[in-house]
C-alpha cells in the first residue's frame, strides 16, 4: 500500500512538472496577441477559475474543505506572497519578449537556487553540500545562458528580467512554505483574485490591450491548467512523498518546458545553449541527493 502512494505521489509530482512546463512556450505564441502585464494577469485569473470550479466539484461530492482561516503572524507571508505573484510573471512575460522560449525555461531552473539561498541566508534553513554544489553549477548555467555573446559580454535584457522573476518567486516560495498548512485551493484562489486582478489592472493603467478574444480565452485555459491546477497536484503531491522528494521531481519542468520549446519553434540548440544544459542537468542531479546537512551558524 505504501508503495503505491509513493508511486501515486512521484505520478502526481511528474504531472505537475509538465503542466507547469506547458506555461513558457505557449505564452511565448500568446505574447504576439497579449500584452506583457495583462498575460500575466490573465494566467493567474485563469487559475483562480480553475481553482473555483474544483471548488464547486469537491463541494458537490460534500467532500469536507482543508484549513483555509490565516493567524496573525501569517497575514504577512500572505501578503508577501501576493505582492511577488503579480511581479514575478509581469516580469517573466516581458523577458519572454526578448529572448527564446527554450533559453527562458532553462533560465527559470534559478528559481530552485533561489529558493534554496533565501532560506538559508535569511530564514537560516539547513541545505546539504551537495544542494550548494547544484546551485553553483545552475548560477553557472544561467549566467552562461545570460550572455548574447561571451567575447563581447552583452548581457541579455529579457535574461535578466526573466531571472528577475525566478528571485522573486523564490522569495515567495519561503513565503508560501509558511502558509503550506492551508488549503491549497484557498491559496490559488488568492492568488487568482488578488495576484491576476492587481496584474490586470496594472495592464489597463499602463495602456494594454487585446482585440483577439481566442488568445484570450487560450490564456485563462494555459492559467487554468498550468498556474493553477499544477500548484494543485504539487501541493498533494508533497503529501505523498514530502517537500524534497516532490521538489526534485519538479526540477524536471524546466528541462521538459525547455525540449517542448525546441519541438514548437522547431529551434536548433547552439553550443551555449547545450552546454548549459548539461550545467543544469548536472546541477539538479546534485541537487537531488540526501546528505548529512550543513547549519547555518
Amino acid at each position: 500500500m505504501k508503495e503505491k502512494s509513493v508511486k501515486y505521489g512521484i505520478f502526481l509530482a511528474l504531472l505537475s512538472a509538465v503542466l507547469y512546463a506547458l506555461s513558457t512556450p505557449f505564452s511565448k505564441i500568446l505574447l504576439e496577441k497579449i500584452p506583457s502585464a495583462m498575460m500575466a494577469g490573465l494566467l493567474y485569473i485563469g487559475a483562480g477559475f480553475g481553482m473555483g470550479f474544483i471548488a464547486v466539484l469537491r463541494k458537490s461530492t460534500n467532500r469536507k474543505a482543508e484549513d483555509g482561516n490565516f493567524t496573525k503572524t501569517e497575514i504577512p507571508y500572505v501578503l508577501g506572497m501576493i505582492i511577488l505573484d503579480i511581479a514575478a510573471p509581469i516580469s517573466l512575460m516581458f523577458g519572454l519578449r526578448t529572448t527564446s522560449a527554450a533559453n527562458a525555461s532553462l533560465l527559470n531552473n534559478f528559481e530552485y537556487a533561489a529558493t534554496a539561498l533565501i532560506a538559508f541566508f535569511v530564514f537560516g534553513e539547513k541545505i546539504s553540500k551537495r544542494l550548494f554544489a547544484g546551485i553553483i553549477f545552475t548560477v553557472s548555467a544561467c549566467l552562461l545562458l545570460s550572455f548574447e555573446g561571451i567575447s563581447s559580454l552583452d548581457f541579455s535584457k529579457g535574461s535578466a528580467l526573466v531571472l528577475l522573476s525566478a528571485v522573486f518567486w523564490g522569495i515567495e516560495n519561503n513565503c508560501t512554505k509558511a502558509l503550506s498548512e492551508k488549503d491549497p485551493m484557498i491559496i490559488v484562489l488568492l492568488k487568482g483574485i488578488f495576484c491576476g486582478g492587481t496584474s490586470f489592472l496594472i495592464a489597463v493603467f499602463m495602456g494594454e490591450k487585446t482585440e483577439s478574444i481566442p488568445a484570450v480565452v487560450f490564456a485563462l485555459l494555459l492559467g487554468a491548467v498550468s498556474y493553477g491546477l499544477s500548484i494543485f497536484v504539487f501541493v498533494y503531491a508533497q503529501r505523498y512523498l514530502g517537500a524534497a522528494k516532490t521538489s526534485v521531481y519538479s526540477a524536471a519542468t524546466p528541462f521538459i518546458a525547455a525540449v517542448i520549446s525546441l519541438v514548437i519553434f522547431r529551434e536548433v540548440p547552439g553550443t551555449q545553449f547545450l552546454g548549459a544544459l548539461v550545467l543544469m542537468i548536472f546541477g539538479a542531479w546534485l541537487s537531488s541527493s540526501d546528505e548529512p546537512l550543513l547549519k547555518k551558524e
